[in-house]
């Protein structure tokens, strides 16, 4: 650390919700210049913590000092009007409107606006920092890193001194990772402090000039990111024991076809076909828009497949979806946790029965007592936190909610499991359990495994097929080494395997 005023200033912050103590006397720095990274496990936190930072929770106790001297951010304006700005997993973009529309909502000037100068404006503050966005685009239309990009636009507008970004890649492509961090580095470059919160270790060596580690709500390590040696070394600084992210993936005996999917077409797939195996894990694996949720959504009941048939567990799809049961069928883990998987306002033991329901009725009577020893058991079982049956969906940290959702999902005992970005948002270790959980669920499951981490699918999958345009490009064996080799290619469309 130098010896300059810190531009941000943590001292002895904490928070509590009810008995959980989300943050304890928690001070740290944010210099300007620098880029500080924010680690932990899920439920550590770090999110709890860049929330009082960003206005929209207050401390419990604790000060917070801007250039020296003490601030009360009591709510979001004061926090932007302080230079404070968070880029958040889940982007606040009104989608109907355009890029320099969504970047003067909440500004000043009058009942008449400049809208061509509004449009330079927005065009000018891009290209200084590298990003290609035409301020005329509906938000509707761009990719995830373009709407990241207008999001970061909204706070350099505002001239945003301190920016948060949590877990900024968790939606992003490889390249568009790339161009996220050219960006942060020229914003550093002039003076801004960044906080960078993330699972992804590899990404926190390379881009983090200074490393603050969070565990059970407290600061348990701060450490300058050149004097880590390696991922290794800084997984086991945050969970405190060695974890490595690998998995012994013995083969299984394929048995019988759960899944088989011919000639489907429309939404934009064009003649897909594939089937998996009890025993096997089918990776599907491409850029985010290549086809992957409308095929994920008809195999799950969400949409009817416009052309093709579709045969789950040896039935004919409209047949298994007009009478599914809730065991022993099909278990659908989607990338939408907080949306489609979980209802946000409801406790934990209610998020627990939105799938198992069957299980818990007696005639005419939910048993809701016997269904919330069960969770109970689960929640200790998968080490979800805060630890409380009662607890609201929305008060889990995006990990804790992800893991509540995989074991309400596996309870179900499920003989095909379609898992849709499982455990993207997980910290490593528990990504690890998720890993270890799927492969030990292909004994009496087959797995559709949709995922944007190559290195994801390469661990757990028997078999790879990638998808491009709608189609599926190439289906082939893990330990097809050319194939392999050649599926960065295949994603981008330069290749066409039959």
């Amino acid at each position: 650390m130098s010896g300059k005023t810190p531009l941000i200033r943590l001292q002895a912050v904490s928070k509590s919700f009810g008995p959980v103590h989300a943050n304890r006397d928690i001070s740290l720095d944010i210099e300007e210049g620098r880029i500080l990274a924010l680690l932990g496990e899920n439920g550590a936190g770090k999110s709890t913590l860049m929330s009082i930072l960003a206005g929209q929770l207050q401390p419990d106790a604790g000060t917070i000092f801007h250039d020296g001297a003490p601030i009360e951010l009591t709510s979001t304006d004061k926090a932007i009007t302080a230079g404070i700005g968070m880029v958040y997993q889940h982007f606040k973009l009104v989608e109907a409107m355009t890029v320099a529309e969504n970047i003067q909502l909440g500004h000043g000037g009058g009942m008449w606006l400049n809208w061509a100068e509004i449009n330079d404006e927005v065009r000018e503050l891009a290209a200084f920092y590298g990003m290609k966005v035409d301020p005329g685009a509906r938000i509707a239309d761009l990719s995830m890193g373009e709407k990241q990009q207008v999001e970061i636009l909204k706070l350099l507008h505002r001239r945003s001194r301190v920016l948060i970004f949590d877990e900024p890649t968790a939606v992003l492509t490889p390249s568009e990772a790339d161009n996220l961090f050219a960006t942060m580095k020229l914003m550093v470059g002039q003076g801004k402090a960044i906080v960078f919160i993330s699972h992804k270790l590899e990404e926190v060596m390379a881009i983090a000039d200074n490393i603050v580690i969070l565990r059970r709500g407290e600061v348990v390590d701060r450490v300058a990111a050149a004097a880590v040696a390696s991922t290794v070394e800084l997984a086991e600084r945050m969970v405190g024991r060695e974890v490595l992210l690998e998995v012994d993936r013995q083969a299984v005996e394929p048995r019988q076809i759960v899944l088989k999917v011919e000639k489907v077409a429309g939404d934009g797939l064009q003649a897909i076909d594939m089937e998996v195996r009890q025993g096997e894990i089918l990776g599907i694996v491409g850029v985010a828009g290549n086809g992957q949720k409308p095929l994920v959504e008809m195999v799950c009941g969400l949409h009817r497949p416009p052309a093709g048939s579709i045969r789950l567990l040896g039935m004919e799809w409209r047949k298994f979806f007009a009478d599914q049961k809730w065991d022993l069928a099909l278990s659908y883990i989607p990338e939408d946790r907080q949306g489609l998987a979980t209802c946000r306002n409801l406790d934990l033991v209610d998020n627990f029965l939105l799938t198992t329901r069957g299980g818990f009725v007696r005639g005419p009577w939910l048993q809701r007592r016997q269904a919330e020893e069960k969770a109970k058991r689960l929640i200790d079982e998968f080490d979800i936190r805060p630890p409380n049956p009662q607890a609201l969906a929305w008060q889990l940290s995006g990990g804790n909610l992800q893991k509540m959702v995989l074991a309400r999902e596996f309870y179900r005992k499920p003989r095909l499991i379609v898992a849709e970005q499982p455990t993207q948002g997980l910290d490593i270790a528990a990504t690890e359990d998720v890993w270890r959980l799927l492969l030990e669920a292909r004994e009496q499951a087959g797995i559709l495994l949709v995922t944007g981490d190559l290195a994801e699918a390469l661990a757990l999958s028997d078999r790879i097929a990638v998808m491009f345009e709608g189609r599926i490009v190439a289906t082939f064996a893990i330990d097809d080494r050319e194939h392999v080799a050649r599926i960065p290619q295949m994603m981008a469309g330069l290749e066409i395997t039959a």
